[in-house]
């Protein structure tokens, strides 16, 4: 029999969504199989029926925050509205059954394999049905491990997509799953290997963006150098890139997750030469000793960073290049880190992350001995943090005196971000002057000023 009125009658939810651009991506695809059955979505999980939180798994302040979410979602289980409040996303794939027992006030936990059925999963637990959570598994073991051997073995479903917000910067997922073994990283052992969507799956997704009326994509993975690695041919993303740039509506193409030691020329040259493809690096340097690197199963040192960083500036002087960095990382020196704190000082990044080491689940780190004090850890994260404060403000001073092309995204604020800045985690660019420009649309200005470490800009 079929499914009753009462079963298929709208519901309404609600998309929490925690982490990176990933996970936006990931909230929706699954409202877009949602609206496709029928579901209402609402932006306000206080007036949902179901509130579904997509979970960040990565470090354990990210880990708190989605529990909060969690419990901020649970909370309003008693206004006469909220039903039911599921847990998605990578810590609820990473943790499964623990996470469940622990956490009572979640109605489910749903893993990656119960997104294609989120719909009937969702009308189960709202008729007071319930589902199993699952037994977390390394998701690495479910694909063959050559990569060449991977296509052929992946399930290419049909996608859908609905746009939560409806601004004009959009992330574009072109793959998934990592290959690396980062020995501080879990990711890979529940995001699985890596695997490339095909090129075609992804034009078709920036043309239905800019049919929706994103002029800039932001094409993410969890490693963006890897892509096509599984075709056996590591320039397709070099040949697809011009591919977007035909796009009529798309004026933005913006790359990030890169990895420094994968970073070929042929790939630097089509960020630099493609129309349309942003000169903006987002390099995963982590480190910049050569020996606290190979600890963390990583590649480089200062030298080969720094020359990677003079290649980028002698192709493009304005690029924009951000990056992240781990202090206190297990047998970390006083020398090693003076190494990167001389490093950071020589490197003019625009936008730079300071994150102090701490213990992850079933990571190789976990296992290293001569782990740093954890007052000490602190004491390097306090110094760093405020040296990249001046370097970052430093930095921007210096684009003083530039023609930027800055995309609004705050009317209110005549905000935005120009070539060099990625979304939501860099500086961004303040319009001064008594035209006000709409959100989405193109401004060419000079850098007038500095306001820390965002810019002043006055119209052209």
């Amino acid at each position: 029999m079929g499914a009753s009125i009462e079963e298929k009658k709208s519901r309404t939810v609600a998309l929490v969504t925690l982490g990176c651009a990933r996970n936006d991506v990931d909230s929706e695809e699954l409202a877009g199989r949602l609206a496709a059955d029928g579901w209402t979505l609402v932006d306000d999980p206080a007036l949902a029926e179901v509130a579904v939180v997509n979970t960040c798994g990565f470090i354990e302040s990210a880990k708190k925050d989605s529990v909060d979410a969690l419990l901020e979602a649970h909370s309003l289980k008693g206004n006469g509205t909220t039903q039911a409040v599921v847990a998605v996303g990578c810590m609820a794939e990473r943790y499964g059954k623990e996470l469940s027992e622990a956490l009572p006030e979640a109605d489910a936990i749903l893993g990656f394999d119960d997104y294609k059925d989120i719909s009937s999963r969702l009308r189960t637990i709202i008729a007071g049905g319930s589902i199993q959570a699952h037994t977390p598994k390394d998701r690495r073991t479910l694909l063959p491990l050559a990569p060449a051997d991977r296509q052929s073995a992946v399930v290419h479903e049909t996608r859908f997509r609905k746009r939560l917000e409806k601004t004009p910067i959009a992330s574009l997922k072109i793959a998934s799953g990592c290959d690396r073994r980062c020995s501080f990283c879990a990711i890979p052992m529940f995001r699985g290997s890596f695997v490339s969507r095909r090129p075609t799956e992804i034009i078709e997704e920036a043309k239905w963006l800019a049919s929706e009326e994103v002029s800039e994509i932001f094409l993410v993975s969890e490693n963006t150098t890897s892509y096509g690695k599984d075709f056996k041919d590591l320039q397709v993303l070099e040949n697809m890139l011009p591919e977007l740039a035909r796009i009529e509506g798309i004026e933005r193409i913006r790359l990030s997750y890169l990895q420094p030691a994968e970073m070929r020329p042929s790939l630097l040259q089509a960020m630099i030469s493609v129309p349309k493809v942003m000169p903006y690096f987002d390099l995963s340097f982590q480190h910049s000793s050569g020996t606290v690197l190979r600890r963390m199963r990583r590649f480089g040192d200062t030298q080969s960073f720094l020359h990677l960083l003079s290649q980028i500036r002698a192709l493009s002087p304005q690029a924009g290049i951000r990056s992240n960095f781990i202090v206190g990382f297990p047998g970390e020196t006083q020398e090693e880190y003076e190494e990167l704190v001389s490093f950071i000082s020589q490197a003019r990044l625009d936008a730079i992350g300071i994150f102090g080491y701490s213990d992850e689940d079933k990571t190789e780190a976990l296992t290293l001995e001569n782990k740093v004090e954890q007052d000490i850890i602190n004491s390097r994260v306090e110094q760093l943090s405020s040296l990249v404060d001046e370097l970052l403000m430093q930095r921007s001073e210096e684009r003083i005196g530039e023609r930027v092309r800055v995309l609004i995204e705050d009317a209110e604020l005549q905000e935005g971000r120009a070539e060099h800045q990625g979304p939501e985690v860099d500086s961004s660019t303040f319009i001064v002057g008594r035209a006000k420009y709409k959100v989405g649309e193109y401004v060419d200005a000079v850098v007038s000023d500095v306001a820390g470490v965002d810019l002043i800009a006055t119209p052209l």
